[in-house]
């Protein structure tokens, strides 16, 4: 059992999602970043969608009952175990008692908190992850507070202290750019106003969140106003409402909207764009469907290697 005493500002409890429900307007929620989720969860031994911590700007700090196990990962972050510096994408053995502290984000948004055995929290719908606004999963489905317990399923064998090669951790870059294809209402955009799209930057704003990447910069002209009957939104979905600011829709996003959709972000970025800072610029560049798909093989086979080639610690 962990037992939370600082909980950060915005600490949920998520699994790889729960899929198959968009139709009846729940989202898929799970961790922004997945392949960092993924990797802590792989260091102590779990199964990927074993239930973890997603911390935003600032992690927890809480106390572990029995000892156990720990990676941290994600967004670059300071940790102390006992009041000692512990290095993340790191397996990390906890002696009972043991008081870990997740520090504020030196670079990046969310750090993840993966626990040998998993996070132990009623499936809702086939899922444990947190969706907020739905107060659907998790905790009851809200953000974790000063006092709360969680309790751990079992592990079945040992685990196994490994690390993160580092040459496999992710950089937080200083300005991303991120890989879309257009569509799939780029018609509904002048000429001029997908230049300014592709040229950007774009800057992360305050209001960002789950739901959506709220971003500030060139305007980008519609051709036939910015209203369209409501359709179904996919992950990474970048809607351009009347004032010609994108937005780009994320894990906690509603089920279908009616404004134009000047591009989609591959799945491969979504989790970079989960890292970026409010004051933080992006930019993007336009990919075939082609290209998109070279680029999530790539993907999905650079997170096996990472995952696989981690050395003993």
């Amino acid at each position: 059992m962990i037992r939370l005493i600082e909980p950060g500002p915005q600490t949920t409890v998520q699994d790889l999602g729960r899929f198959g429900h968009l139709r009846a307007g729940i989202p898929p929620s799970g961790p922004m970043d997945v392949r960092a989720f993924v990797i802590a969860n792989r260091l102590v031994g779990n199964p990927d969608n074993a239930a973890a911590l997603e911390c935003t700007v600032v992690g927890p700090r809480f106390a572990v009952e029995r000892g156990g196990a720990i990676a941290v990962t994600g967004a670059e972050a300071p940790v102390l175990v006992n009041d000692q510096p512990a290095p993340q994408w790191t397996t990390l053995v906890l002696p009972p008692g043991a008081q870990v502290r997740v520090g504020a984000a030196r670079a990046g948004v969310r750090i993840y908190v993966a626990f040998a055995g998993g996070l132990d929290v009623p499936a809702v719908l086939g899922s444990r992850a947190t969706y907020l606004r739905g107060r659907l999963g998790g905790l009851e489905g809200r953000n974790l507070k000063r006092g709360d317990t969680l309790g751990l399923r079992p592990h079945p064998e040992p685990v196994v202290a490994r690390r993160l090669p580092a040459a496999d951790i992710p950089a937080v870059e200083p300005e991303p750019e991120i890989r879309v294809v257009l569509g799939p209402q780029a018609d509904r955009f002048t000429a001029e106003g997908i230049a300014a799209f592709l040229s950007g930057p774009y800057e992360m704003l305050p209001q960002s969140d789950r739901m959506g990447a709220r971003l500030s910069g060139p305007a980008i002209a519609h051709r036939r106003g910015h209203d369209i009957i409501s359709d179904g939104i996919a992950l990474g979905a970048i809607q351009v409402p009347g004032d010609g600011q994108p937005i780009v829709l994320l894990v906690d996003r509603q089920s279908t909207g009616g404004y134009t959709k000047v591009a989609t972000v591959g799945s491969f970025d979504i989790g970079r764009i989960g890292q970026v800072k409010p004051g933080q610029r992006v930019r993007f560049r336009a990919v075939e469907v082609a290209e998109a798909h070279r680029l999530r093989r790539q993907w999905e086979a650079a997170l096996a290697a990472a995952a696989g080639g981690a050395v003993a610690a």
